[in-house]
């Protein structure tokens, strides 16, 4: 038999509360234990909705509808009132709750209970107040429509607002709605419900009930829930658990409200509370930003409106509210988000959850709370999202101030709900927003406000604008949690979807799709144009937590890095050495193209010798300069990797003045030029095979190597990378002719100049003969960029064509293997290799330098398999040592036997 569904607080405390509860179940459960005020309730188990969605049916089975009427008879009796009595009913509502956070992507039924039957004598129970029973119904009534009927909520809301527009009169000045103007309007949504199947909203309370707990499991296989599970990779949750709740009404009187309130800031993370409140509301008013709200306290409050606050208005209220929010980020040991309805200025908690924050705010909060003793370093690491680093350390625009004494005012304010500049064409839908992505524009998303809906399209987006709402919004919330610069609460700026453009009144502006637009998500502010950005802000709790990563990682962390500058950059962000040099991007210079070309078209090998000398000697050059940025940490250089058409002309006048230049007439170069082209240059004469074909290319390449590092007086032996390797012969062959430059150096060096040569594993068969490869190598690097293409069969540069239809649509593969290491696949080779290579050299230094590198999941499989470095990206370096010292934590942990 099926265990009862159990009230908030009823029997022992479940230890997997939150996997079978959900985290809104568990969370009100935890509050009850605590004896904290929470309207009475029960919530039905995840698994029950597993269940319904495997039976594919619209009823529930008779033996859960036993079990949740059980429920209610007990809720009944703590609350001392019966659902669907007539003369003092009890409502309940009904809301979604899964293990994991899908902000607005499930569904909530408020008032449930509520009949034409009991509707007076709600309004009895409340002063025999008409107006507050009849909103109550119409909010029933409409998402009731919307969630079980399925029926348009813009459809159903258009109804509202008709009788909205006519209250307010030709002032256009906003009125609550009238007992006369609200029954009209529930009279209409009666009719549209009934047109819809016949029956509407049923009369019977428990019919209600039933539908409405279908209807919150079935939301969870809605295409917005579909899409943002797809979008976010989660594979394995189950379903939603259902909470079925006494209600309490923020929506009766002046006294009564609702609001969020989270118990640090989610945006600086400074420790004091933060929230938003709105009065005759209920809480979902608040989440879907239709209104915008006012601020709790008084420190957030506009200069004049500190009146309107939470703080001022109700200090009893708040001040409970501010202890109470204290004991729940105690008990949970993070910052909560906590949703409240104050009833007669009686604060009640309905739920509390992880607050979404910042990077800022992320690596605040979790440094504070180990200097507070709540938090262990370890657990600290492991509470900051290391990705979100990237965004944290994002360029932003200057401040007002500044811009303002240089006359650059912004076009319209709001509330700054997620940091960092964004700068790109408006856009006001999601479609747009798309649609225009995938064209390789940057967007910026312009809405009213923002709706689950809109989250795909506020992916792809750059930044975020609404005019409504405030910052415990769907769109403040949904913004911090991707990391996209936003401003919520717009009030100054008119969005008309329909005639793609906002306006601003005030002053007559009016901004039209594809207008360029500056988003200031760090204070609020909308700025025509394009703004020039500077660099992100220090923040001391960063290197502090960075610290605590270095002294716990194994991996070490180097960048990729092909100049000087960016090796400094590197450095200055925690570089243990550069992974990766290109050369490549040496050889575009004026002074250095017209070697290298003149190198592979000679029509005689002896026409080369004094061009190798000219470009050995100005790569020596520069590769100095990189070395002596290094400051003695270890430096990879890659040798020529390009297929050699790159490095061909392609301009006519450039092409007529190189065979000028070459004493070649026009029609023998085109000749020369096309003998390099290629019908699959990727898998073509490159990397190398050019060493075998063109030995004093390399040749050069190497003693300027050499050269570079001897010049920089560099202590460490020079590490030299040979690219597309597939054999060992071709290493043996690198190997002799690296030991033969290095020997013809040795008098102008006085010494033998020292070095190591590497294998970079970018193919299959280099995985496959590891063994063999390590024993002419010094060190090995995964190139994962190409090792993805030559394995999956993808080119990077055309995959993105198909790559979403793989992944999101149709989850056959698990995201972008290029932006994300390919476990089963690629992950199986670097295995494979690394198990193989080692038995050969056991001490074999092993790395990975692709763009994964810097991708925690990616650093997590390195980890796991033992390698000792990872190489990215200089502005990734913070994210890789978190993610290295994460992975190190998590390998200890699950390496640890159990007791």
């Amino acid at each position: 038999m099926a265990e009862a569904i159990r009230l908030f607080g009823e029997g022992e405390r479940l230890e997997d509360a939150v996997a079978r509860l959900g985290v809104k179940g568990a969370g009100l459960d935890a509050m009850a234990r605590l004896g904290l005020p929470v309207p009475p309730g029960f919530t039905i188990p995840i698994d029950e909705c597993e269940r319904a969605l495997a039976r594919d049916a619209r009823d529930l089975e008779p033996d859960l509808v036993a079990r949740i009427d059980d429920a209610l008879a007990r809720l009944e009796a703590r609350v001392g009132r019966r659902f669907g009595d007539a003369e003092a009913p009890l409502l309940v509502s009904v809301r979604s709750g899964a293990a994991i956070s899908m902000p607005g992507m499930l569904e909530t039924i408020l008032d449930v209970g509520l009949t034409r039957e009991s509707l007076e004598g709600l309004a009895a129970m409340h002063g025999g107040d008409r107006v507050f029973a009849l909103d109550s119904y119409r909010r029933l009534l409409q998402m009731f429509g919307h969630v079980a009927l399925g029926i348009s909520g813009s459809e159903l809301e258009a109804i509202v607002e008709e009788e909205r527009l006519l209250a307010a009169g030709p002032e256009r000045v906003a009125k609550p709605l009238g007992e006369e103007a609200l029954e009209r309007v529930v009279d209409r949504l009666e009719q549209r419900l009934r047109r819809h199947d016949g029956v509407g909203l049923p009369m019977d309370p428990r019919a209600q009930l039933h539908a409405a707990v279908g209807a919150v499991f079935r939301s969870w296989n809605s295409p917005r829930a579909v899409r943002y599970r797809k979008s976010e990779r989660i594979v394995d949750a189950r379903g939603t658990a259902c909470t079925i709740q006494a209600m309490v009404f923020g929506n009766r009187d002046a006294r009564g409200g609702s609001g969020v309130l989270i118990t640090r800031h989610p945006v600086s993370g400074e420790r004091r509370p933060y929230g938003e409140y709105l009065s005759r509301a209920q809480g979902e008013d608040v989440v879907a930003g239709l209104r915008t709200p006012e601020p709790l306290c008084v420190a957030e409050a506009v200069p004049g409106r500190e009146s309107t606050t939470l703080e001022r208005s109700e200090p009893e209220a708040f001040a409970e509210l501010v202890r109470l929010a204290e004991i729940l980020e105690a008990h949970f040991g993070d910052v909560q988000e906590i949703e409240f309805t104050l009833e007669d200025g009686k604060p009640y908690l309905l739920q509390t959850r992880p607050a979404k924050r910042s990077a800022r705010a992320a690596v605040k909060i979790a440094v504070d709370l180990v200097r507070e003793g709540r938090l262990s370093v370890e657990a600290a690491l492991l509470r900051v999202d290391a990705a979100s680093l990237e965004r944290l350390l994002r360029p932003r625009v200057e401040s007002p101030g500044v811009l303002a004494a240089r006359g650059i005012v912004p076009a319209a304010k709001g509330l700054p709900a997620s940091p960092g500049a964004a700068i790109g064409e408006i856009v006001f839908d999601a479609e747009a927003a798309i649609r225009r992505a995938a064209e390789g524009r940057e967007v910026i998303l312009v809405r009213r406000e923002t709706s689950p809906e809109d989250v795909h399209g506020m992916k792809a987006a750059e930044g975020i604008v609404t005019a409504g709402g405030g910052l415990t919004s769907h769109a403040a919330v949904v913004a911090r949690g991707l990391g996209k610069p936003s401003l919520v609460g717009c009030a100054a700026l008119e969005v008309d979807p329909t005639a793609r453009e906002a306006r601003v009144p005030a002053t007559g502006l009016v901004l039209r799709e594809g207008d360029l637009v500056t988003v200031d998500g760090t204070s609020g502010a909308l700025y025509v144009g394009a703004l020039p950005v500077v660099a992100a802000s220090t923040l001391p709790e960063l290197d502090t937590l960075l610290g605590w990563a270095d002294e716990r990682r194994r991996l070490r962390v180097r960048a990729n890095a092909d100049n000087g500058r960016q090796v400094a950059l590197a450095r200055s962000l925690g570089a243990e050495g550069v992974g990766l040099c290109r050369i490549e991007p040496m050889f575009f210079t004026e002074e250095r193209l017209p070697e290298i070309r003149s190198v592979l078209l000679a029509e005689d090998l002896e026409d080369t010798e004094d061009a190798l000398e000219r470009l050995e000697t100005s790569l020596a050059r520069d590769l100095a300069h990189l070395f002596r940025a290094a400051e003695g940490s270890p430096v990879a250089v890659r040798l020529l990797d390009w297929p050699l058409h790159e490095l061909m002309p392609s301009a006519p006048e450039e092409r007529e003045a190189l065979a000028r230049s070459l004493g070649l007439s026009p029609a023998r170069l085109e000749r020369k030029i096309a003998k390099l082209r290629e019908v699959n240059p990727m898998m073509g004469h490159r990397g190398v095979r050019v060493a075998i074909t063109h030995p004093g290319l390399y040749r050069a390449q190497i003693r300027a190597i050499l050269r570079g590092a001897h010049e920089a007086g560099h202590p460490l032996p020079a590490e030299i990378l040979v690219p597309m390797v597939s054999a060992e012969g071709e290493m043996r062959h690198l190997r002799r002719m690296a030991a033969e430059e290095a020997a013809s150096l040795e008098p102008l060096f006085g010494g033998r100049p020292s070095y190591r040569l590497g294998a970079l594993i970018e193919l299959p068969r280099a995985c496959l003969v590891a063994e063999a490869i390590a024993a002419e190598s010094d060190f090995f690097s995964f190139g994962t960029n190409d090792l993805t293409q030559t394995t999956l069969g993808f080119s990077r540069d055309d995959a993105g064509g198909f790559l979403k239809a793989y992944g999101i649509d149709l989850g056959i593969l698990d995201g972008d293997p290029f932006s994300r290491l390919d476990r089963r696949g690629v992950g199986r080779l670097l295995s494979i290799a690394t198990r193989e290579a080692r038995q050969s050299k056991p001490d074999l230094v092993i790395a990975m330098c692709g763009e994964h590198g810097g991708e925690p999941t990616s650093i997590d499989e390195c980890e796991r398999l033992g390698l000792d470095y990872v190489s990215c990206a200089p502005h990734r370096i913070p994210a890789a040592r978190l993610a290295a010292a994460q992975a190190a934590i998590a390998q200890r942990t699950t390496s640890r036997p159990s007791p």
